[in-house]
């Protein structure tokens, strides 16, 4: 069984996400979600509910289950967990300069690699700091966000 982890804070899932998780259930047999928490970073949504949104969005999906990543390394949850690979979504070249540096370390920490995904053209532009921002100030994000976080956003 190929098993794979997609990381990231998820604060929330926004449907680039979902495209990437997406295309990598078509890739691994199974593909863990898993929520991280960066302590230094303020959330909008906490840890329970960002991995509730992710269920109830990508719960359909054959072989993809969420999870939260708990504190310490990404290559270490992902040997405990069995993965043999992190997929992660580029949008640009400045998201592979930033990620190069952390999929060579996670490698030559426990093996993990890291398989790169270019993000769908209709999704590029997308991070969830930047709908947040676009909602907090009264624009329609509708169109980017899964069912699951439009419900939660409007509460």
């Amino acid at each position: 069984m190929r098993r794979a982890v997609c990381p990231g804070s998820f604060d929330p899932i926004h449907n680039g996400h979902v495209e990437i998780i997406a295309r990598a259930a078509s890739l691994f047999d199974e593909v863990i979600v898993a929520v991280s928490t960066n302590y230094s970073k303020k959330y909008r949504f906490s840890e329970d509910e960002r991995v509730a949104m992710v269920e109830e969005t990508v719960g359909g999906l054959r072989g993809v289950s969420a999870m939260p990543m708990g504190q310490g390394l990404l290559a270490y949850f992902c040997k405990e967990q069995g993965a043999e690979a992190i997929v992660k979504g580029l949008r640009s070249t400045v998201d592979y300069a930033y990620e190069i540096p952390m999929a060579t370390m996670n490698r030559h920490l426990t093996g993990v690699e890291t398989v790169f995904l270019q993000a769908d053209t209709r999704f590029t532009h997308l991070s969830s700091s930047l709908l947040k921002e676009v909602q907090a100030l009264g624009g329609d994000v509708d169109d980017y966000f899964p069912r699951a976080v439009i419900k939660r956003l409007l509460t």
